[in-house]
């Protein structure tokens, strides 16, 4: 399959949002940023070259200030705290989770507020309150306990469920983690983006787009560029900064 016909379910639906004088919204969550790295230097260079925002899910027990410094000049990404050390707690016949019920409630919520601590003194006003779990996991029992410890949303993957914290979820993951661990084929990716938007012309969430820049190989990253080339400069597209989707559903929800 040539890249036009596997991009062309994307570009109609595109096209039937431009026809409707509508605006498709995307946002970009790239996880287990640690440290400066040359993957990390490719990712900030493609979304400053296409002026698109980008948000770092940080490791918080991980990182420090070689981190912070490599982003003073990327003022087009913001970080969140992306639990505290990604280490699994769930026994072997379950999926991984590092914020379940596998300890003491009390001792995740130490783990939760000393990484709040840590991002926020690293990264200033770069860093948004937003909790990314690891692996995209956390228990429900878990949720009431996050805005009393300073967290104003929450992303997972998949559908938003209703919840305690707003909200705001990635959908669309470039990798595939149960195969090949490398990218998945681009065709399916443009088909899961088609159908996304498909789902927000009649309401539903805005696209989340989810890389991890560390395991990225040479097609992940063609397929990024290809689609920040497709939609960056799109009539019917916009890229918006995690913080202008928490103040839209703020807005909402009055």
């Amino acid at each position: 399959m040539n890249r036009d016909a596997a991009w062309l379910p994307l570009t109609m639906e595109l096209a039937r949002w431009e026809d409707a004088g509508r605006t498709a919204e995307f946002w970009l969550r790239d996880d287990d940023a640690v440290e400066p790295t040359e993957p990390l230097d490719r990712l900030l260079g493609l979304t400053e070259k296409f002026g698109v925002p980008a948000t770092l899910a940080v490791i918080p027990a991980f990182t420090g200030k070689a981190l912070a410094i490599r982003l003073a000049g990327a003022s087009q990404v913001t970080v969140a705290v992306h639990g505290w050390s990604h280490e699994n707690h769930a026994p072997d016949e379950e999926k991984k989770q590092e914020l379940g019920r596998h300890r003491e409630r009390g001792m995740v919520r130490d783990d939760l507020g000393r990484g709040l601590f840590h991002i926020t003194n690293l990264h200033g006003p770069r860093m948004v309150p937003l909790l990314v779990p690891p692996w995209n996991r956390i228990h429900p029992d878990l949720l009431p306990d996050l805005m009393p410890l300073g967290f104003t949303a929450l992303s997972v993957f998949g559908p938003a469920k209703p919840a305690a914290i707003r909200t705001i979820n990635s959908n669309v993951d470039l990798m595939d983690w149960h195969g090949t661990r490398g990218c998945r084929d681009h065709g399916l990716i443009a088909r899961d983006i088609a159908a996304q938007l498909a789902q927000a012309f009649e309401g539903g969430d805005a696209v989340g787009i989810l890389t991890h820049h560390l395991v990225h190989d040479e097609a992940a990253w063609v397929f990024l560029e290809d689609l920040f080339e497709l939609t960056a400069g799109h009539r019917a597209c916009g890229w918006r900064s995690i913080r202008e989707l928490i103040a839209t559903g703020e807005e909402a929800a009055r």
